[in-house]
């Protein structure tokens, strides 16, 4: 099973989102696959590097994963921005969400459940 990470990055009380386009598309936690020889939290600082131009520091787990096909499974990682403004590099629009602004259906259906347990604590 591939795993994939996402990373939600909090900010002064609120996360970063990236919305993906497309028929399937929606708002969803930046990030992407972990590469042979790579931890998860390595693999969210090369990811977040290459699709927002910003450097992180990974903290703790979401929670367990989510399957997103039979293929793939999502870890979500909390985080925080080290250095760095985000741009979207690969998403068509970046977006900072409050609690009360966190609306699961709006993202996509693997990352809801990791919405549901960061929304209390942001």
């Amino acid at each position: 099973m591939q795993i994939v990470v996402g990373v939600a990055v909090v900010e002064e009380g609120r996360v970063l989102a990236a919305y993906r386009p497309g028929p399937d598309g929606g708002w969803e936690f930046p990030g992407g696959k972990v590469e042979p020889g790579e931890s998860e939290e390595q693999a969210a600082v090369r990811e977040l590097q290459e699709e927002l131009d910003l450097e992180i520091a990974v903290g703790e787990s979401l929670g367990p994963g989510v399957d997103i096909s039979a293929e793939y499974r999502l870890h979500v990682y909390r985080a925080r921005i080290v250095a760095g403004d985000p741009v979207p590099r690969e998403h068509s629009e970046l977006r900072w969400f409050g609690p009360a602004e966190l609306d699961e259906s709006d993202w996509l259906a693997p990352d809801r459940p990791f919405v549901r347990r960061l929304r209390p604590t942001i």
